[in-house]
Order: structure tokens, then C-alpha cells, then sequence
């Protein structure tokens, strides 16, 4: 008979099988890893000679034609006097050690496969099995013992495969369908666009050779279906596992699930997930992620199991909807559901953060699974700024005052820790300049041990809440400022400490009485190529990743990595471009408010619909004042800030291609409606770009300047021009999206015509027309 082989860890397996009860909350997580392993080394160094620590054990249990290979690494295996012998397994744990404690199944289970495995080996009858728990801090230690007979250890270990059998048959029956369905798919359309066929072939050549490619290809290539086609077909020949298609924006998720929707109605047979942040998934508006203020919390772990098989069996794309009536079904938290899904498809669509940012990444995923998996980075040149915003901390004094106060009678720790960290911002204060500000090139050396101190008190007085915690959280008012807040972002800082390097500063500014201290990173690099270089591979793609040679840099390429440029497939023709040569630098804007309402009415002579980005708020709106004066007879839209999701929609929706009307919308530049927004043929005609897209002048900026300028490169280029004109790009690249489309730009700033502004626009523009 012929096997399927299943190859998972012990751990998996009992977790998979034994995990129960409710979802705990988030915090709990934030130091149980490092102290945990603190833990386990405490009690191994009590060891003695002969006994042995973190041992290797495999297995391999048949099962209805399959045959499970399972691994893992028990903590101890001790031997005693007598030649007895005992398997150890050790868990830490927040909470006080209860004596009426009995152990949890699933960390009974874990000790119970490895006593299974070392009978076997070693030919035993039976073995004790110790279940060691440790609280966090180390002050309390309790050891239960269980002695297993050979006999009830095979039972034991049979039963749980047999019921982790269901989920295993399921994947191999997927797997089957996959493979065969990836072999026979074919490009979803009649041809390929210029350009295209070669991108495709680069992205499959870097996946199987296991190397980053770093490309850019124009908008309107068809960069989505030119990545994930590949990737696909080279995961159907086993050069890769799974995949990830990361992005920056909610909209370039929907097009990956668009592009995977179309190859599922060619034949390909997946599962694929789209993630949704917490906040859009949840199913509630208030209260905590705990089972006593949420019904999908409560008991989530012993309906999870029936959830996930009922989805994977019945479903391929599952999207934000699919997810959500599974959760219904169940009764399970659909954000929490979504994750534990996504470790079981093979494709994942989602924000970077999941990937790159180590206070969010899927950290279940297993390192195995990681060298097999390959890495779809849309819009790659977004992943530089995100990529300092993850790998920066700040804290601000104000909250340490309000909880100082908060908890100053009814958790006195909690409130002397909390001063503490106030009475160090404090004296912050007193080190920055007269202008409020001060700047270094290491941390404080007494802070993290004041942190340290703070987050164990914090960490205690949200496992056990005292009366003031519980009145808040049932409010739900533990928002900005509250302790929960506060924690997550202590922890943030205390990581930040360890990765802290030559390419950080610290900063501090004092802001409307407050006091912000920053561990700011300034080259991401690094720690992206860190968390990037565990992956098969990685493909970065933008139509915006120019110079290359920067983004090669700040995102942390090897000399090994593979570059390129995509021509546009589209003709010059397709696009009228100009220079209107006026000043926009800030102390010209109000001289430049005419000729822009003037240059916006010329723009929009002929019907259409037309867009112009600005760079602030203030100067769209300063703008959009005289226009819609001088000209009342032209329909205008205007971008305001913080729209909701339906009100973008309704935006977008305006841009018809049958509108009987001209029509002009006013937006930022840089903002949501300057990139992946697809507007194709009519529904757009024209494009106005005002200024060349640089970054507000300020502190981060300048530190940046200075920083790159210290290590030979143009400091002003790497901290403004190529970020500013990227934006550029970005916006003007709404305009042709096929090969049918044509219209309009209009670059409105006379730096245009200049080095190195006029070097950085695409080929195809670079034959304009200078407006008088």
C-alpha cells in the first residue's frame, strides 16, 4: 500500500488535537517567548551528569494510508539512580501556581508524544513523565509527575493521530487537486503585453534559483497576474510551498484576489486568504478580546478545529465575507480564525506587516515552511517608510502621569513603576534644547530597566485586575493613554532596544507639554533584509522604484539578486505631457494659486474626468477656493482627510466614463487616491500634478539628510528627491492603463525642467510641451 507522508511536529500535532478553552489575551505573548527561555535554561543548568537537555525524537505512526513522520525536542531526559527514566517537559506561566493545578491536556499531551517516542528507542516498558511549570520571574516552580506504561503510551499517541487524520486527509486530497490544476494552467488571457512575458519569466527564474528579484515594471503591464502566474507555476512543480502577496493598501488586496479569482475560473485549485486588520474583522465595536466580554473568545479553541475543516473543504478564495460567515457558523473570532487558516493555504494575501514588522508576523510559521515560501511585494517602494515606521518605538510621558495617578492606591507597584518612568521623562525634559529638542546617538542607559520594571507590574495587574482596571475595561476606555496602550508600546521600545545599531538616533521633543522620546531608524535595510532572508524568495515590484540603485539599497539587496526595468508597453503618443513652469516651493504657493486655477480650467477644456493631486491640504484647498469662484460652471470633487471607506468609494465612483459632464476632482498627492486606484479608459482623461512631491521638511527628514550625507551618499536625494518623486510617478501613473487609453498630464512645477527632477521622469514623458 502506498503512503502519503504527513510531516509535522510534535507540538503542532497536540496542539491541533488538545488545544481548549478560550482565547487569552494578546498581552500575554509580548515576554513569554525570551522568558521562557530563560526558564528552561534555569531549570536544565539544575540538571546532573547523564542527564540530557533538549533532545532530538522522531516517529513515523501509519494511519488509514497515511504515514505520519513526526518530530520534536523534549526538554529534559533525566536518568535516575536506578536506572529509570524520565522525560521532562517545561512550561512558564503568568499567573500564580495554583496548588489544585493539575496541568493542561495539551502540555500533558506534548510530554506524553515524547515519552512515546524515547519508549520506543530505548525499548522501555514504561517511563514517568514530568510536567514542570514555572512562573515568570522564576519565584514559583511545581512539578507534576504521571508514570505511563509503554502500552497506554502507543493507545495515547495512535488516538491523536487518528484525530489529527480528518484534517491530514483533507490537505492531501487539496494537494492532489492543487498540483494537477497548477500543471494544466494556462495564462488567464489571450496574450501577453509587451514586456510582460519577459517579467513573468524573471520572476520564475528568481523563485526557482531562490533569489530576490527586484523589479520595475510600468503601470498597466498587468504586474499582479505577471507575479502570481509564475510564483503559481513554479509552486506546482515544488520549487516553492506557498506563497505571500504583500501589500501597503486595502486596494491592491482586492486586485490579487481578483487576479486569483480569475485563475480559479481557469482551473487552478487553491487556498488562498485574504488577512483583514483586527479592527475590520471583529465582529463587535467595544469591550476586550477575552471570554468574558466576547462570546467568539470563549471557547474559541474547541470549535476552531470544526471551523477550519468545514472552510477548507468547501472554499478556495476566502475573503473578508467567506471568512466572516465561517466565524458566524462557528461562533469563532474571525480575526483569529483568519490566521490560523492562513498557516493551512497556500496562498496569502495581506499587509507587510504580517511579513516584516516583528511585533505582528506570523510567528507560528514554521522554518521549514519559511525556506519553501516565496514573497510577493507590491509596490515595493512603499516597504522603505513602513519598514522604518516598524522598526522605530516612541513613548510618551503623558500616560506614565495618568497612570501613576490611576493606580497610585490600588496597585501601588504599578503606580511606583509608572513614576518611575515619569520622573525619567522628567528629567528628559530638562536635557533637551531651549527650542525643546534633544538628539542622540544611543538610548538612555537607565531606561530599559525602567521599562523592564514597569511592563512585569503591568503585565500582573492585567492578568489580575484590580478595581480601576475593571471599570475601564468595561467601559471600554482603555484606548490611547490606558495601560493596555501603554504596554504594547513599553514592549515595542524595549525590542527596539535590541536591535538598536549605528543606523539609529534617539530623539526627544517636548509637544504641547508632553515629552516624546524616539528610537528612530533610519535605514531599514537591514533588519528587512533580516526578516526578508529566511524566504525562498522574494520579488519586490513597483512601477515606482526608481533609481533602482536606492531601492536596491534601502530595502537590503544581495549582490546575488537579480534587477530590472520593464519598458512601458505603451506608446508615447498615448500621453500628452507638460511643464507648466511655475514655483511651487511653499514661500511661492500664493503667487502660484492663479496660474494653477488657470492651467487646471485649460486642462479641462475638452470633457472628461480629471484628477490634480496637490501636496498638502492647505494648498488643494487654497487652490480649489479661486477655481471654483472663477469657474462655478465646472463640476468639482474635493479629497478630504480621514474619509471612510464608502465615501472613498463614492469619490471613485463619480469618474464614470459616460459622465454627461466634465468633471474635476481635487486630491493629495501621495494620499489614497494617488496610487493603486485604477480608473482605465474614459472613466479618466486627464492628470495634474502640482509640485514635485517632496516630503515635508521637518526633524526625521533632516536627520535622514544628515545621515546618508554622513555615509557618502547625496543626503537630500535619499531623504527628499527620490521619496518626493516617487509620489510623482505614482499619481501620473493613474492616467494610461491600457493600451486603448490616452489623455493628458500636466506637471505643474518649473523644477521639472531641472536635474535630477527631469532625469526621474519615465522615458515615455520626457517629450513635453512647456506651457507658457
Amino acid at each position: 500500500m502506498e503512503y502519503a507522508e504527513i510531516v509535522l511536529s510534535v507540538r503542532s500535532l497536540v496542539e491541533y488535537v488538545f488545544s481548549s478553552g478560550s482565547l487569552e489575551p494578546g498581552f500575554r505573548s509580548g515576554a513569554a517567548m525570551v522568558e521562557g527561555t530563560r526558564i528552561h535554561q534555569h531549570i536544565q543548568k539544575q540538571y546532573k551528569e547523564g542527564d540530557r537537555k533538549e533532545v532530538y525524537l522522531k516517529t513515523e505512526i501509519a494511519h488509514e494510508g497515511l504515514i505520519f513522520m513526526i518530530d520534536g525536542r523534549c526538554d529534559g531526559l533525566l536518568t535516575g539512580e536506578d536506572g529509570s527514566v524520565t522525560v521532562e517537559e517545561i512550561k512558564s506561566t503568568a499567573g500564580p501556581l495554583d496548588p489544585a493545578f493539575e496541568g493542561r491536556e495539551v502540555h500533558w499531551a506534548q510530554a506524553y508524544m515524547y515519552a512515546y517516542m524515547i519508549c520506543l528507542a530505548q525499548e522501555l516498558t514504561s517511563i514517568e513523565v514530568k510536567l514542570t511549570y514555572v512562573r515568570r520571574g522564576g519565584e514559583e516552580q511545581r512539578s507534576l509527575y504521571r508514570q505511563l506504561s509503554k502500552e497506554e503510551l502507543i493507545t495515547f499517541a495512535v488516538d491523536t493521530v487518528a484525530k489529527y487524520a480528518p484534517y491530514a486527509q483533507l490537505m492531501v486530497r487539496h494537494e492532489a487537486q492543487k498540483e494537477a490544476s497548477i500543471r494544466g494552467l494556462s495564462f488567464p488571457f489571450a496574450e501577453y503585453r509587451q514586456g510582460q512575458r519577459h517579467f513573468a519569466a524573471a520572476v520564475y527564474k528568481s523563485v526557482t534559483e531562490g533569489v530576490n528579484l527586484f523589479a520595475q515594471a510600468p503601470t498597466g503591464i498587468g504586474k499582479t497576474m505577471s507575479t502570481l502566474f509564475p510564483a503559481l507555476k513554479a509552486l506546482g512543480e515544488g520549487k516553492a510551498a506557498g506563497l505571500f502577496y504583500l501589500t501597503a493598501k486595502t486596494v491592491n488586496r482586492f486586485a490579487a484576489q481578483e487576479a486569483i479569482a480569475m485563475l480559479l475560473k481557469g482551473g487552478l485549485h487553491v487556498h488562498a486568504i485574504t488577512l483583514t486588520a483586527k479592527e475590520k474583522a471583529c465582529f463587535r465595536d467595544e469591550g476586550l478580546c477575552t471570554k468574558d466580554f466576547c462570546p467568539f473568545a470563549d471557547g474559541y479553541y474547541d470549535r476552531i478545529n470544526n471551523a477550519l475543516l468545514d472552510m477548507l473543504e468547501h472554499e478556495t478564495l476566502m475573503t473578508q465575507d467567506v471568512i466572516a460567515r465561517y466565524a458566524k457558523r462557528h461562533q469563532v473570532c474571525p480575526f483569529e480564525f483568519s490566521l490560523d487558516a492562513a498557516y493551512a493555504c497556500d496562498a496569502v494575501i495581506c499587509d507587510y506587516n504580517y511579513i516584516y514588522d516583528p511585533r505582528i508576523s506570523l510567528k507560528r510559521l514554521p522554518e521549514e515552511r519559511k525556506k519553501k515560501t516565496v514573497l510577493l511585494v507590491d509596490e515595493a517602494h512603499n516597504l522603505v517608510d513602513r519598514g522604518r515606521e516598524m522598526y522605530s518605538a516612541s513613548l510618551a510621558k503623558a500616560p506614565f502621569l495618568s497612570l501613576q495617578r490611576q493606580y497610585k492606591t490600588v496597585n501601588r507597584s504599578l503606580g511606583v513603576a509608572a513614576k518611575a518612568v515619569n520622573a525619567f521623562f522628567i528629567a528628559l525634559r530638562k536635557r533637551c534644547s531651549e527650542e525643546g529638542a534633544g538628539e542622540w546617538t544611543m538610548y538612555p542607559e537607565e531606561l530599559p530597566a525602567l521599562l523592564e520594571s514597569f511592563a512585569a507590574e503591568a503585565e500582573l495587574e492585567l492578568l489580575s485586575p484590580s478595581p480601576i482596571s475593571l471599570v475601564v475595561q468595561e467601559g471600554g476606555e482603555d484606548g490611547e493613554g490606558g495601560l493596555l496602550d501603554t504596554y504594547y508600546a513599553v514592549q515595542g521600545m524595549l525590542r527596539t532596544f535590541k536591535t538598536y545599531d549605528e543606523r539609529y538616533v534617539t530623539y526627544a521633543e517636548v509637544q504641547r507639554g508632553d515629552v516624546v522620546l524616539k528610537l528612530f531608524n533610519l535605514d531599514p535595510s537591514f533588519l528587512l533584509q533580516q526578516m526578508g532572508k529566511s524566504y525562498r524568495s522574494q520579488i519586490f515590484f513597483s512601477a515606482t522604484l526608481s533609481p533602482l540603485s536606492f531601492y536596491r539599497d534601502m530595502i537590503g539587496a544581495g549582490e546575488e539578486d537579480y534587477s530590472l526595468s520593464v519598458p512601458s508597453p505603451f506608446h508615447k503618443e498615448q500621453w500628452q505631457v507638460s511643464v507648466l513652469p511655475v514655483s511651487t516651493r511653499y514661500r511661492d504657493r500664493a503667487d502660484s494659486l492663479l496660474p494653477l486655477s488657470d492651467a487646471l480650467k485649460g486642462l479641462v477644456s475638452r470633457k472628461g474626468n480629471y484628477l490634480v493631486f496637490f501636496p498638502s491640504y492647505v494648498y488643494l484647498q487654497n487652490v480649489y477656493e479661486i477655481f471654483a469662484d472663477k469657474y462655478p460652471e465646472v463640476p468639482t470633487l474635493v479629497q478630504s482627510s480621514g474619509m471612510s471607506e464608502p465615501e472613498r468609494e463614492q469619490f471613485l465612483s463619480s469618474f464614470r466614463p459616460d459622465n454627461p459632464e466634465t468633471l474635476l476632482g481635487f486630491a493629495v498627492l501621495g494620499g489614497i487616491f494617488s496610487e493603486g486606484v485604477d480608473l482605465p479608459g474614459d472613466r479618466l482623461n486627464g492628470v495634474m500634478v502640482v509640485g514635485v512631491g517632496l516630503p515635508q521638511v521637518g526633524l526625521e527628514r533632516n536627520l535622514l539628510r544628515e545621515y546618508f550625507q554622513s555615509r557618502g551618499k547625496n543626503g537630500f536625494d535619499y531623504a527628499y528627491v527620490y521619496p518626493g518623486m516617487c509620489k510623482v510617478l505614482q499619481a501620473g501613473g493613474r492616467l494610461i492603463r491600457s493600451e486603448n487609453d490616452s489623455g493628458s498630464i500636466v506637471l505643474a512645477d518649473d523644477r521639472f525642467l531641472q536635474y535630477p527632477y527631469q532625469q526621474l521622469l519615465p522615458g515615455e514623458w520626457r517629450n513635453y510641451l512647456v506651457l507658457a
